[in-house]
Formats: structure tokens, C-alpha cells, sequence
């Protein structure tokens, strides 16, 4: 066991030291171009032919879809493949079947194999890692995969497959330095996973990026269904517990655990997705497609996503990073302070350096209180920068403490139990809150 744990760090360490990651040094690592994973993909026999799947593009939602398609399919009986990115604990959070994490000897193996290979193909830490997730997928011979995009769309490596079904959630500004700086042009990228005679489900669209969407569909000739213009949920109300509370024509009355108020979007665009693959040939259950929702998270194992760690003081994590993702949360955060009059909202807030704050500070309210803090990755922005700018925009930063954990700490350590605490502004953030 031993053995296997020791060989198993020397593969991360590898994998992690040997390739340029873009989630850890962000702009030095990105690598567009299918190129080298096709080169990849021929050296480990292209499995991504051996599986069927679902592709998944989007700015925001996209972690949350996916994982919602897989756990509907998962709960109706398919042996179902699930790649995301990144991971907020482990690194086998990515590549997952049936909820399961890959087996680290299987992280062992490829990476073995990989080295062993002898080639100048020189991939991206994504380009190889999504190649893992594919050589698993294929040898364990799994009934369907939902694949999340990386980034972008049309240049991003998981856009060698072929799927039965194309999503895209939604655009809006994020990583603009390499997918373009207008909707317009983000949602061209995004675009590119839509293929030749393949439906394509649009979660959300706005007058700037409709036409790109539909002139592509018609260019490649893609049924297209227009989530947005496409409602299946006729009621979204709050659950007491935790969560919502919905009803659909397509399955009646449902609970969704996820507690972000983002997700009415988002189930309404899995549902177009859901009722679209029946006619893909994959057959599902009602009840069975509602098990799957109602158990999204005990199926996949999702994290992250406006998820409560505490109830006193009530501390709430969310991965939410770029404006559209926080003008959400904060909305919720003021919905949530109207109804609890004696609560003191504090933000345990980091970012990364190659985000855009200037422009997402003023959004943040300036009654609350802040403990500025900075992620574990060489990319996070540095926290005294951050709470310069913090200040200058009229925040109340009681503390800068650099590690996550210490930072959340003393938001408890200074809450009333009525108040509450949101830890977030970078995936990073959370990655460092929950380890």
C-alpha cells in the first residue's frame, strides 16, 4: 500500500511539475490547438472512439450541468464517465465513473505509460490528464461520458469527440485575454463544440450571442433547442431545508440540493438536455431521472457550489469567480441578509492575479466585513494587493491573512451565531477552504 501511495505522489508530482497547468500559473500554460491531444490520442489508441458522450461548454454552469447529466444517467443505470476540471481537493476529482474517483494505480499506470512512450508531442497538464481520463473511460468500456469543456470551446482539447449531444450553458466575460473581448467573440469559441447534424441545447443567450449560436447550427446543420425560450420548470421555490423545491411538465414535483440560486438556469437547461436524449436513444425513467437530480450530490460528488459548511455561524462556500457567478451570490447573500435582520455578512475573499477586480470590487457590498485572503497557487493574486484595492473601494478589510483556513477562522472567531460568512471569489479559494 505503501508502495502505492509513494508511487502514486511521484505521479501528481510529475504531472503537476513537468506541465505547464493553467488553473496554477495561468496564462504561461494555455496551449490552444487540438494538434498535440490528437497526437495524444492517436499514441494511446484514440479511446475516445470506444465510448458515446455529452459535451459541455458554458462560462458558468457548466460544473453543475455536467454533473446533473451524469447523475441522471448514472441513477437510470449507465455505467456513466464524468470529466470536469479543476479539482478542489484531489486530483482524481476529475475523472470519475459512477461517483467513483479514478483508482490511483490507474493515475500510476498512465503516467508510466506516458513517459515511457518517448515522443515530442509536449501536451498541457489538461491535454494529458483529459487523455487519462479518456484511456480509463474506454478500458473500463462505460455506456456514455459527459465531458466538461476545459475552456472555450472550439480550440479546447475535449473537442475531439464526436458527441451525441452539445450544451452550452451560457456566456459572459471570463478569460477574455484568450477567448476574445466581446460576448460575441466568446461565444464564436464556445460554439465551436457545436458539430455536423449533433443537437446542441442553449441554456442562455443574450441578443449579442443568439445569432452566433443559431448561424453556426444552421452552418453545420445542428437541430438547435433554445433552453431559454424552452421552459420546463413552472415553479422554483425555496426549500426550508436546504436547496429548491420544483415543478416541471416533464417530471412533476422534484427537490434540487443545490442551494444556488443560479441553478433555475441550469436545471432548466439539463432538463432540455434530459428530454433530448431520449431521442438519442438513451432511454430514461421519470422517477428515476428525478432520483438522479434529488441525489446529484451523494452520485457525483460535487462540491463547491453554494454549499453550506456550517450552520452557526451559517458559512457558505461557492467556486463563483468571474461577475455574472458573484453577481448571482451576492444577490443571494442580500436575499439572505433581508430575511435574517441580525446577521453581519463577513467575506473570506481572494482572487486570482489575472482577474479583472477593478471591475468586480464595486459590486461588493460595503456594509459587510472582509478578511482578505490568497490561495495556495502561484497565481493567486497577492492579498495585501488585494486588500489595497479592496479598501480603495470602500470595503472594510479587518484582516489580511494569507493562508485560506486561518482567514475563515477568524471570520468565526469574530461572527455572533446569527451571522454569515461567504468564503469565495476564486475556485482556488474553496479548493484551499475544503482540503
Amino acid at each position: 500500500m505503501e508502495n502505492i501511495e509513494e508511487k502514486y505522489k511521484e505521479s501528481l508530482e510529475y504531472l503537476f511539475a513537468q506541465l505547464p497547468m493553467f488553473s496554477r500559473v495561468g496564462a504561461a500554460a494555455y496551449k490552444p490547438g487540438l494538434e498535440r491531444t490528437e497526437a495524444l490520442d492517436d499514441l494511446f489508441g484514440n479511446p475516445h472512439r470506444k465510448f458515446r458522450s455529452i459535451h459541455v461548454a458554458g462560462t458558468n454552469g457548466k460544473g453543475s450541468t455536467s454533473h446533473l447529466l451524469a447523475s441522471v444517467l448514472q441513477a437510470n443505470g449507465y455505467k456513466t464517465a464524468l470529466y470536469t476540471s479543476p479539482h478542489l481537493v484531489d486530483f482524481r476529482e476529475r475523472i470519475r465513473i459512477n461517483g467513483q474517483m479514478i483508482p490511483k494505480e490507474k493515475v500510476i499506470d498512465f503516467t508510466e505509460r506516458w513517459r515511457a512512450s518517448e515522443n515530442d508531442i509536449n501536451p498541457s497538464f489538461f491535454e494529458l490528464t483529459m487523455m487519462m481520463a479518456f484511456d480509463w473511460f474506454a478500458a473500463e468500456n462505460v455506456d456514455i461520458a459527459v465531458i466538461e469543456v476545459g475552456m472555450g470551446g472550439r480550440l479546447d482539447s475535449t473537442n475531439i469527440i464526436t458527441p451525441l449531444l452539445s450544451v452550452i450553458t451560457n456566456i459572459s466575460f471570463d478569460h477574455t485575454q484568450f477567448l476574445g473581448d466581446t460576448l460575441a467573440k466568446i461565444a464564436s469559441e464556445k460554439a465551436g463544440i457545436i458539430k455536423q447534424e449533433i443537437p446542441v441545447v442553449i441554456g442562455e443567450a443574450v441578443p449579442e450571442t443568439e445569432d452566433v449560436f443559431r448561424n453556426k447550427a444552421k452552418e453545420v446543420n445542428a437541430p438547435i433547442i433554445e433552453a431559454y425560450n424552452n421552459s420546463l420548470v413552472s415553479s422554483f421555490d425555496e426549500d426550508p431545508e436546504w436547496g429548491w423545491v420544483i415543478e416541471s411538465p416533464i417530471l412533476g414535483k422534484f427537490n434540487l440540493p443545490l442551494a444556488g440560486e443560479y441553478q433555475r438556469k441550469n436545471i432548466n437547461t439539463a432538463l432540455n438536455a434530459i428530454d433530448l436524449l431520449s431521442e438519442a436513444g438513451i432511454e430514461l425513467d421519470k422517477d428515476k431521472i428525478k432520483d438522479g437530480i434529488e441525489n446529484v450530490v451523494t452520485n457525483t460528488g460535487l462540491m463547491g457550489r453554494w454549499m453550506r459548511v456550517a450552520t452557526t455561524p451559517l458559512t457558505i462556500c461557492d467556486t463563483g469567480h468571474n461577475e455574472a457567478g458573484l453577481r448571482y451570490n451576492l444577490h443571494q447573500l442580500s436575499l439572505l441578509l433581508e430575511k435574517r435582520k441580525e446577521s453581519k455578512l463577513r467575506f473570506v475573499l481572494g482572487f486570482v492575479s489575472d482577474k479583472d477586480v477593478d471591475h468586480i470590487l464595486p459590486l461588493f457590498p460595503k456594509d459587510a466585513v472582509y478578511y482578505i485572503t490568497q490561495a495556495s497557487i502561484p497565481r493567486a493574486m497577492n492579498a495585501d494587493e488585494l486588500a489595497t484595492k479592496c479598501r480603495a473601494n470602500g470595503l472594510n478589510v479587518a484582516a489580511v491573512i494569507p493562508d485560506v483556513k486561518t482567514a475563515a477562522n477568524k471570520a468565526t472567531k469574530d461572527s455572533a451565531p446569527a451571522d454569515i460568512i461567504y468564503i469565495g471569489g476564486s475556485t482556488f479559494v474553496v479548493a484551499d477552504y475544503l482540503a
